[in-house]
C-alpha cells in the first residue's frame, strides 16, 4: 500500500511539472534571439543613460530594437517589441517618459523600470527583460 502511494505522489509530481505553458499562449509572439550588445556610455547618443529615469532606444536588436534605461540603482533593458502583439511596425514601442507605449490600436503601456503593464490589467506578458551587466562606462546587454 505504501509503494502505490509513493509511486501516485511521484507521478502527480511528474504530471505537475509539465512544460507545457498553456496557460502562457499570448506570451508566445517574440522569439528568442541571441542578444549581445555593447554600449559605450561615454558616447553622446547614450549620455542620457548617465543620469536615472533616461531610457534609450538601441536599434537593429532584438525583436524589435532594446530599450535601456538607468534606475537610479542600475541598469534594465528590455526589448522593445511589444509582447502582446504579433511583430509588426506598429509594435514597436515608443518611449513617453518612464513608458513604452504601442502605437497599434489597443496603445499598450507598460514601465520602462519594471517592464510591466500599465494600462491594461487583461494584459498577461510583461515586456522581454534582458541582462545587463556594467563594466566602468560601458554596459553590456545580453540574453
Amino acid at each position: 500500500m505504501k509503494k502505490i502511494i509513493i509511486s501516485a505522489l511521484i507521478g502527480l509530481m511528474f504530471y505537475s511539472c509539465s512544460n507545457s505553458d498553456d496557460g502562457n499562449d499570448n506570451c508566445r509572439f517574440l522569439l528568442n534571439i541571441g542578444v549581445n550588445v555593447t554600449v559605450n556610455l561615454n558616447l553622446p547618443q547614450y549620455n542620457p543613460l548617465n543620469f536615472p529615469s533616461n531610457p534609450v532606444y538601441i536599434g537593429n536588436a532584438g525583436n524589435g530594437g532594446i530599450i535601456v534605461t538607468n534606475t537610479g540603482t542600475g541598469f534594465v533593458a528590455y526589448d522593445a517589441a511589444d509582447p502582446n502583439h504579433t511583430p509588426t511596425s506598429c509594435s514597436i514601442l515608443e518611449i513617453s517618459g518612464l513608458e513604452g507605449t504601442c502605437t497599434c490600436g489597443d496603445e499598450n503601456t507598460y514601465s520602462l523600470f519594471t517592464g510591466q503593464p500599465l494600462n491594461n490589467p487583461e494584459l498577461r506578458c510583461g515586456l522581454k527583460a534582458y541582462r545587463v551587466e556594467v563594466n566602468g562606462s560601458t554596459l553590456l546587454v545580453y540574453n
